[in-house]
């Protein structure tokens, strides 16, 4: 079980975030925001995958007139993504933003970011404080080489700066995020900030990569500031679909037991010399039967008696293969003696009962 940090509650359009609230799986559009159709559909795309909030570019005043337009047709609350321009920042929080994304490090008078905190207390936006490694101050100053072992401080150091401009200013309304493509660097910062500040918190690496490049990462940094009970929303960031995100960061909040789902979840044991019949084989056919199964079972399928019994006990039900033949136990209870070529029709029947 994993105990979660305390922290603020902020809310965000109809969500709250942070302590006792689920965590929140966010992703972003990868299409033109002024094309307002197309972003519209993949807003819709990720809302049905699992996305909670959905972040969208808002790079210059006709992508604002744009996003302006999508908040009206989305029922998620859309976060914009600012970057520079504080007149960009003003105009999605008149736009409707449920939140803004804000790297302050990108904008330079400090006058600017009041501005636009006085806008958010007055339209009742959230904003998410950002931390880029890549966009330190430091590492603007005459483009100066900073050892990656100072770049965890200067971070921390940042977002003192940030956080304490934005209570300077009496405005709580925000969630922190320290992000960096290094997955040790990005532990490192947000343990640091979780321990120094109650703000909920955003979780994601920069620049993860293709999708097959970005899950192990992506896991790694994620997973294990979760599991530290660190983290109120989450982005697995990845180039190509957005849904691919949602997908993977659907993955490692089941894997941690942080989601409830109705997805079924299959165990297969790793595979030995000891195994006698092709349990990869008939595993991959155990999947495709499940996709249809909308309930959370746990259905195993192991190749022999080492480990099968025990698997067997903690799954709803599951197959433990022998030569020719298979054993079917239901909630860890051995049922029948099945021959092999009839283990598939009597697992899906046995999952049908369930």
């Amino acid at each position: 079980m994993i105990n979660r940090r305390t922290t603020m509650i902020v809310n965000i359009g109809k969500i709250k975030l942070g302590w006792g609230q689920p965590i929140v799986i966010q992703s972003m559009t990868k299409v033109a925001t002024t094309d307002v159709d197309k972003c519209v559909k993949q807003v819709k795309e990720l809302t049905q995958a699992g996305c909670g909030l959905v972040r969208i570019a808002i790079p210059t005043k006709a992508d604002s007139e744009a996003f302006r337009q999508i908040v009206d047709k989305c029922d998620v609350p859309l976060v914009a993504d600012i970057h520079f321009s504080p007149a960009r920042a003003i105009e999605a929080i008149e736009g409707g933003a449920a939140k803004i994304r804000l790297n302050p490090g990108n904008i330079k008078d400090q006058d600017d970011i009041v501005r636009i905190i006085d806008a958010a207390k007055m339209h009742g936006t959230a904003i998410r404080v950002g931390v880029n490694e890549a966009s330190i101050r430091e590492l603007g100053k005459e483009k100066v080489d900073i050892p990656a072992e100072n770049r965890v401080h200067l971070m921390l150091k940042e977002m003192e700066y940030y956080v304490r401009l934005f209570e300077t200013n009496k405005f709580p309304n925000i969630v922190l995020s320290a992000k960096s493509a290094d997955t040790v660097r990005t532990i490192e910062v947000n343990r640091a900030i979780a321990e120094k500040f109650h703000y909920p918190m955003h979780l994601g690496l920069t620049h993860a990569g293709l999708p097959e490049d970005a899950k192990v990462s992506s896991a790694v940094a994620i997973g294990s500031l979760l599991a530290d009970g660190i983290g109120d929303t989450i982005r697995v960031s990845t180039a190509g679909d957005p849904v691919k995100e949602i997908e993977i960061g659907r993955e490692i909040l089941k894997s941690l037991g942080l989601i409830e789902t109705n997805e079924p979840e299959l165990i297969v044991c790793p595979t030995c010399g000891r195994c006698q019949v092709d349990v990869v084989k008939l595993a991959t056919k155990v999947k495709k039967f499940l996709k249809k199964i909308d309930k959370p079972i746990r259905v195993a399928v192991m190749g022999c008696i080492v480990n099968g019994p025990g698997e067997a006990a903690d799954a709803d039900v599951a197959i433990c293969a022998a030569k020719g033949k298979g054993y079917i136990y239901r909630h860890g209870k051995k049922l029948k003696s099945v021959p092999e070529k009839d283990l598939l029709k009597t697992l899906e029947k046995e999952i049908e009962k369930l």
